[in-house]
């Protein structure tokens, strides 16, 4: 009788700890989705991005449009790598889903770079590596870049591409 008495209070207490662990699932999503502003663009920047659409045009496909949502999650990413001093594509789905719901993106990839002083230093590492000159003759809508330097005046870069 004791333990029939016990089983609402139980039933309860489970009830309240599990809503708790939802409600902080659900915050955590959200704030993986929000957006800062872009930052205004940087000379380095725009250079690597006349780069690529130049470099795109040269194999006869089609340049690719800046987006301020891209810029705004590459630049979070950028910030990321220049706090934790690595480079890296940590958290990238986080970045997709982002831009999966705030730009309409179908696909996303990522570029990253670190130490390069020119935007032409940069680029031509990428498009010497398959696996980053895929990314930019890739099949893609828009594009965009944050370059950040560190507090040791090093470059850290974020490509991102997406496909709408």
């Amino acid at each position: 009788m004791k333990a029939a008495k016990l089983l609402p209070f139980i039933a309860i207490v489970a009830l309240l700890g599990f809503t708790s662990c939802s409600t902080e699932s659900i915050e955590d999503r959200v704030d993986a989705i929000e957006v800062p502003e872009a930052p205004q663009a940087k000379q380095i920047e725009i250079e690597i991005m006349e780069l690529i659409n130049a470099h795109r045009i040269s194999k006869g496909l089609s340049v690719l449009n800046d987006h301020n949502t891209v810029k705004a999650v590459a630049f979070t990413h950028t910030d990321y790598m220049i706090e934790v001093d690595n480079v890296s594509h940590d958290n990238f789905f986080q970045r997709k889903e982002s831009l999966q719901i705030n730009a309409n993106a179908n696909v996303v990839s990522e570029n990253v770079a670190y130490g390069f002083s020119s935007a032409e230093s940069v680029v031509n590492a990428w498009l010497n590596s398959p696996s980053h000159k895929d990314n930019i003759e890739g099949d893609f809508t828009d594009f965009d870049i944050s370059a950040e330097k560190n507090s040791e005046g090093r470059w850290f870069f974020t490509n991102i591409f997406i496909k709408r």
